[in-house]
């Protein structure tokens, strides 16, 4: 199981082969330091089509109890436990009737939070990530968009609760090199109404594939994560 990742170009961190695993103590943390660690790591999926990997580039953090536009705002329930932890661990949910959209789970067991995989590069065979979405334009919309990210990778409710941290699992979180503070853009989340004014959407300066911002509208008023 398990991919090599090609070479990076010039500006591009390395990119790390298996067994480099992220360490589940760099996501019992807090969302935010949580959320900037997560981008440069890579995500790592084996699907029916093969192997497809992407260097997480976009990400937006959800604390738990003190933040409304958090899935886990009234407390826990069938639906939102895997954000109550262990760190490390895929929370899926199905969104607008249509799409899947997935977290990393993070804080200390107990404490609810997680991080939202808003968009991605990918790494791995082009025509394999082509395979599985079709209807790209082109290479940066592969997986641009917490929905499209969710559906390259395979990703649903079959998924939810995954160890992302255990190289036996099907989708594999690699530690990437932490990302110098001055690559790192912030800004507000996308589609939330509740707390839509904290700067906790955060994504690579200069990377083709992060989403366009879109304020929460009417459409976006149930919570996200």
């Amino acid at each position: 199981m398990g991919s090599e990742f090609s070479v990076p170009g010039p500006g591009r961190p390395q990119r790390p082969g298996p067994g480099t695993l992220l360490d589940r103590s760099e996501l019992a943390v807090d969302v935010l330091p949580a959320a900037a660690r997560l981008l440069g790591c890579v995500l790592e999926a084996d699907t029916p089509e093969g192997t497809v990997a992407v260097r997480l580039v976009e990400v937006e953090a959800y604390r738990g109890r003190d933040d409304p536009a958090s899935h886990c705002y009234r407390g826990r329930t069938a639906r939102n436990a895997v954000m109550f932890g262990p760190a490390g661990h895929l929370y899926v949910y199905f969104v607008y009737g249509m799409h899947f959209c997935a977290n990393v789970s993070c804080l200390e067991d107990g404490e609810p939070g997680a991080v939202l995989l808003r968009a991605g590069e990918v790494l791995t065979d082009p025509g394999v990530a082509r395979a599985r979405r079709p209807t790209a334009r082109k290479d940066d919309d592969l997986a641009r968009g917490p929905a499209r990210l969710a559906s390259l990778l395979g990703l649903g409710r079959a998924d939810n609760g995954l160890d992302v941290t255990d190289p036996a699992s099907r989708v594999r979180l690699h530690a990437g090199e932490p990302l110098p503070p001055s690559s790192i853009r912030t800004g507000p989340r996308v589609g939330v109404a509740a707390a839509a004014e904290l700067a906790w959407r955060y994504w690579v300066d200069g990377s083709p594939a992060v989403s366009v911002y879109r304020p929460g509208g009417t459409r976006a008023r149930r919570r996200r994560t």
